[in-house]
């Protein structure tokens, strides 16, 4: 195939024969934030869209059902399954990064937690000069998503006046995405962990998205009539019933093509048959923050000495793509308890018949929720002004849970865990191509544990575990612990063992950051490409830094924004 005077390889002629599709929008990717746009920019019904989603259909059994994800989590049907460089800072480990390969992406795969983050992780966003990314800028999108439901599935009621005025004015009077209040089919452990809070003098929190997320609590969850409710059931299957939207699946991308710096469409394949759709307006990348920086390096656009080792030539010179990969880390203490855990429930194959039995017949049990039950955002340096770490307390335990498993198997023993996570590293890494062909996986190397402040952050988040361990509440559960132990551990221990056994929370992020200027950011505000026409990037790869909690809920707000920013420019 030849090459166009800017380096991007043509598909022929095939741009100018009779048949090739035009469309209003053209959106690369099927997942959270591709989802929501596709819903917002039909709804008027003037302009057509087309997404292209890599992978194929999410009607499967597992991802339907909420406990699903310990079976998606390594099924190359659904999953990239892709696989980071060596991390020097993590004893030059490599790290298993499931990614959702399908309709829905990552929500149709993920553990189903619903955290929005914290406040003043979008006053940060706005502070490295991102204007209308505060949290009063953002707060509205959050809410225009949500449907908050109560434990019997009703939307609640009597929502704060600020957020009900917000939702009148800013979105739909029922919002499409459930989140799901569900303490009352959690496990009884939630006694336990509450009466540790109350022991050390930490605050409680009913509502980990609400005005005052920080303290132990219960995680809410994105399902709807006990199954998964992802992006794809919230957003896309109401875009897919208009006549203006059109979804091609198996449709992988091999680089957008441009006129210059201006953008006119996407060069991709299904199967082994070349395609193209032209945009009128805009292409919207929303591939994820592994897949937009590649994609963007494969188009030309990236750091140019990169791209001319791989015989890319440049369009567009910005080292700013796939650098400033930020991504979350966490350690499990494990331990042997008291009394019966969801081990027991799921452990054995007549014990996991019962439980399926349930879940068929009522949608309740162990199989509508996730193994995420309890957790918090508290504060573990000396110093914090805010919440420096997100915690973990499941009714649950792994067998051989290390950072490179690809299967989760349950423990044969009554057992659960304690797990930390620092909110805000301040390491980052890069994603690059490794060859010029689309197929191949990129290079990802997270660059964890790479700045002094986040060893710290490693040793306070243990010694905080280890307070928790030791109250009252939490020593009625343990049995004993499983090693290492981390009552016994030193603080140059607790670094060493998180060194040798932490692993990704699967919240990569930033890697086409939003900022103001080319070079130290690949967007801007409105997240257009910074140096190029009619391109634009939304998904988590824009977020400027890493949020405080789990990494679907900003997503998807950004999303939102972006809509708007979109439709009124």
């Amino acid at each position: 195939m030849g090459k166009s005077r800017n380096g991007i390889a043509a598909l022929g002629d095939k741009i100018k024969l009779p048949g090739v599709e035009q469309f209003d929008f053209v959106i690369i990717g099927a997942g959270t934030a591709g989802c929501v746009l596709a819903e917002r920019l039909s709804a008027s019904g003037r302009d057509r869209v087309l997404v292209l989603e890599a992978g194929g259909s999410d009607a499967r059994f597992w991802i339907k059902t909420p406990i699903g994800y310990g079976y998606t989590f390594a099924d190359p049907s659904v999953n990239w399954k892709y696989k980071t460089l060596a991390s020097p800072g993590l004893q030059s480990r490599t790290m298993y990064w499931p990614r959702g390969r399908v309709i829905g992406g990552s929500s149709s795969i993920n553990a189903l937690v619903y955290c929005r983050g914290m406040p003043a992780d979008f006053e940060d966003w706005r502070g490295l000069g991102n204007a209308g990314w505060g949290w009063q800028d953002v707060r509205p999108y959050f809410e225009r998503t949500e449907r908050r439901v109560d434990a019997s599935g009703r939307a609640v009621q009597g929502r704060p006046g600020a957020a009900l005025r917000s939702a009148v004015l800013h979105g739909p009077a029922d919002p499409p995405l459930d989140v799901k209040d569900v303490t009352p089919f959690l496990h009884p452990m939630r006694t336990q962990w509450l009466e540790a809070a109350a022991e050390l003098g930490l605050p409680v929190t009913d509502d980990f998205n609400g005005d005052h997320p920080e303290g132990f609590g219960c995680y809410q969850l994105t399902v709807r009539d006990g199954r998964r409710w992802s992006a794809a059931d919230a957003f896309l299957r109401p875009a897919l019933r208009r006549r203006n939207v059109k979804l091609e699946t198996q449709a992988w991308v091999r680089r957008l093509r441009c006129e210059g710096r201006r953008v006119l469409g996407v060069e991709y394949f299904r199967g082994d048959e070349p395609r193209y759709a032209g945009a009128q307006r805009e292409v919207i990348v929303c591939a994820g923050a592994v897949n937009s920086p590649q994609l963007l390096q494969l188009s030309g656009i990236g750091p140019a000495r990169i791209l001319s080792a791989h015989g890319i030539e440049p369009v567009l010179d910005n080292p700013a793509v796939g650098g400033n990969l930020q991504d979350h880390l966490a350690v499990v203490y494990s331990f042997k308890a008291t009394r019966p855990t969801l081990n027991d429930e799921l452990n054995s194959m007549p014990r996991r018949l019962i439980a399926g039995l349930r879940y068929l017949l009522a949608r309740r049990g162990p199989m509508a929720l996730s193994v995420n039950q309890f957790g918090g955002f508290v504060r573990a340096a000396p110093n914090a002004t805010r919440p420096d770490m997100q915690l973990y307390f499941n009714p649950v335990t792994y067998a051989a849970g290390d950072a490179t498993r690809t299967r989760i198997q349950l423990d044969a023993f009554s057992g659960f865990y304690l797990c930390f996570q620092p909110t805000r590293p301040t390491s980052s890494g890069r994603i690059d191509i490794a060859s010029s062909d689309f197929r191949q996986a990129p290079d990802i190397a997270p660059n964890y544990l790479s700045t002094d402040k986040d060893l710290l952050d490693v040793v306070h988040g243990g010694r905080l575990m280890q307070t928790i361990a030791r109250t009252r509440a939490m020593r009625s559960l343990i049995r004993e612990p499983i090693e290492p132990d981390l009552l016994k551990m030193r603080d140059d221990e607790l670094l060493a063992d998180f060194r040798a056994r932490a692993a990704t929370v699967y919240h990569p992020v930033s890697t086409c950051r939003m900022g103001k200027a080319i070079g130290e950011s690949v967007v801007d505000s409105a997240l257009r490409v910074h140096g190029l026409e009619r391109l634009r990037v939304v998904d988590a790869s824009v977020f400027p830094t890493v949020t405080s909690a789990n990494t679907n809920a900003p997503t998807l707000m950004v999303a939102q924004k972006a809509a708007d920013l979109i439709m009124n420019p």
